[in-house]
Parts: C-alpha cells; sequence; structure tokens
C-alpha cells in the first residue's frame, strides 16, 4: 500500500488523483483507493480537511492531486441577499457545514432543512455536486468571532450570548470545555 504522508503547500503537476467525499476529506488518517485503484494510506497532520486541488505527496515521491467527489446535496438559491443571510443564519444554528455562493447555500440533503428554506422562499433543489463547505470558525482571521463548535458539546453555557458590545470593549467568558472566546464588534 502506498503511503500518502505530506500535504503541499502549493499545487505541483500531479501523476495521480484521489477522489472523496466531504466526510472522508476530513481524515488525516484514511486508508482508501486512489481513482487508478491503487490503494493508498493517507498519514496526514491532522486540523483541516483536504479541498479539492490539493496536492499530497506520498513516500515514492509521486505527487497526488484531490478530487471533491459528487455528492448529494440541496442548493438553495434567492437573489434577496437578506433572505440568503436568514438562511445561513438558521443552518448555522444547527451546526450544519455550508458551502456558500452569491445567491446560493448548499449542504448535505437533508430533507427537513430543505422544507425550512422552502418555507423561507428560496429555489431549494437537489443536485449532485462536489460539496466544499466554508472552513469554519476556528480558521476565521483574528478579530473574527466565530461560536461553530465542532466537538459536539452541548450548549448548557449558563451565560447569554446576546451582549451589546461596543467598539472597543472585550468579553471574554470560560465554558465548560476550557477554552476562551473573545467577542469583539467589529466596524
Amino acid at each position: 500500500m502506498l503511503r500518502v504522508t505530506e500535504r503541499l503547500d502549493h499545487p505541483e503537476p500531479a501523476s495521480a488523483t484521489l477522489t472523496l467525499p466531504f466526510e472522508l476529506r476530513q481524515k488525516g488518517r484514511l486508508r482508501a483507493a486512489l481513482d487508478s485503484g491503487e490503494e493508498v494510506g493517507l498519514m496526514l497532520e491532522r486540523g483541516s480537511p483536504l479541498r479539492g486541488g490539493d496536492c499530497l505527496r506520498a513516500e515514492d515521491g509521486r505527487v497526488i492531486q484531490v478530487q471533491a467527489a459528487v455528492e448529494h446535496v440541496t442548493t438553495a438559491s434567492t437573489k434577496d441577499t437578506l433572505l440568503l443571510a436568514r438562511a445561513c443564519y438558521h443552518l448555522g444554528n444547527r451546526h450544519v457545514p455550508l458551502q456558500v455562493g452569491d445567491t446560493w447555500v448548499r449542504y448535505l440533503r437533508d430533507h427537513v432543512l430543505d422544507q425550512m428554506l422552502e418555507a423561507l422562499g428560496l429555489h431549494v433543489i437537489e443536485e449532485g455536486a462536489p460539496f466544499e463547505p466554508e472552513g469554519g470558525a476556528y480558521g476565521a482571521p483574528p478579530g473574527a468571532h466565530g461560536h461553530a463548535h465542532a466537538h459536539g458539546h452541548h450548549h448548557g453555557h449558563g451565560h447569554d450570548h446576546a451582549h451589546d458590545h461596543t467598539h472597543d470593549q472585550e468579553h471574554e467568558h470560560e465554558h465548560e470545555h476550557d477554552h476562551t472566546h473573545i467577542v469583539r464588534r467589529i466596524g
């Protein structure tokens, strides 16, 4: 089995491709098969999902390009930017991985979410497409406040998140899961 051990910082010409769905592109340790059928073992540093177009290096020096697999997704669209923002807000409250475009939002197919967005007034279609969701709050630029928790805990923090912050105030609060959030209003 070919061992793949390095994620390249920049694209390089590839001699092979590896097509994976989003769920498997999140794993640093994985047994899979190249599109040619050759078995590979990914032994990559954990922490950030693979994206379509990423390049990897195998122990034998070969470069492998990652492809995002076509998946069963829902794409909901509208030309109304406020309505799109509302849809993203409601989906974000459910911690749903989202891919966001100028006039649309995409997520892995879920009929309950489809009905919710149709009720809000978005045009909803089920389709097969590559799924490349946003990276999440932990990849956000410094000073931006994101409150996504990918490690699956309940939100019984015992405090209210509806704070009134002025431009220069910072607010720190501890959570049961031992990390601190800094809330800062920007702008």
